[in-house]
């Protein structure tokens, strides 16, 4: 019976840029559920066309930082350059479902090799797996400045700060990934978890959770705690996407996001 594999920093590339798809588990072995742990066992020995793997991250920081993972348990969904799954402080059921959002990855991944498919392949060259942007990205206190502040000056970018301990927040997730794929391209939306990530907690004084704030040309458009539906989300990124800022002052540029 085949267990998950050991995955550290030097070994990391070569799984991930495998031909199988990837579940690791991001753990130290302190806060695991029993029953998480006997799934994910369960799933590493059943599922073939996996690949099932865990990382220590105390030991591997360049894993850790990569994936911006702390030291609460993280279970990691890898395929073709892209996270398909995140979960914090995952439990047994966490897995089947992570399994299924894999296979639906997959499956939207299969070409279609019929005659009429393959000449609109050819015409178009715009398969759905290479659209910008259609994953919520994690962000730290180190990615920050490169992954949003920097990237807001080519398209807005929704910031959700959130703890996987917050019940709100986990209703917040699934509509921001519906939102990063509805709006690809025109829109990115990150996380900040703010229990591994003080810096920025601090920074822009993040009082409750889940907070959410748009930032713009480095500017900050809107901030606000609270969940949010998702028709509001919907018109938040429409409104973030026709905004228009005038051009901001050499000075500014360099520094921290301005409120507007």
């Amino acid at each position: 019976m085949q267990g998950p594999v050991v995955i550290t920093d030097t070994t990391l590339d070569n799984v991930l840029n495998g031909d199988k798809p990837v579940f690791i588990l991001f753990s130290n072995g302190n806060g695991l559920r029993g029953d998480f742990t006997s799934a994910f066992k369960k799933a590493a020995s059943e599922n073939a066309k996996y690949i099932f793997g865990q990382v220590d991250p105390s030991q591997n920081p360049q894993a850790a930082t990569r994936f911006g993972v702390g030291d609460k348990p993280i279970l990691v969904g890898w395929y073709n350059g892209q996270e398909i799954v995140r979960r914090s402080r995952p439990w047994g059921t966490d897995v089947p479902l992570a399994i299924e959002k894999m296979q639906a990855a997959l499956t939207a991944n299969q070409p279609d090799t019929s005659p009429n498919s393959l000449a609109e392949q050819q015409s178009e060259q715009k398969p759905v797996n290479n659209q910008p942007n259609n994953k919520p990205i994690h962000v730290t206190d180190a990615t920050f400045e490169a992954e949003v502040l920097e990237y807001s000056n080519t398209m807005p970018v929704i910031i959700d700060y959130w703890a996987e301990w917050c019940g709100p927040c986990r209703m917040v997730a699934p509509i921001l990934e519906k939102l990063a794929e509805e709006f690809a391209g025109q829109i990115r939306v990150a996380k900040v978890d703010v229990d591994n990530n003080p810096g920025l907690s601090q920074a822009f004084k993040i009082m409750s959770i889940p907070t959410i704030m748009i930032v713009k040309q480095r500017t900050i458009v809107f901030s606000q705690p609270g969940a949010l539906p998702e028709s509001a989300f919907k018109d938040l990124a429409q409104q973030a996407i026709a905004l228009q800022l005038p051009p901001r002052e050499e000075e500014e540029e360099a520094g921290e996001p301005v409120q507007e």
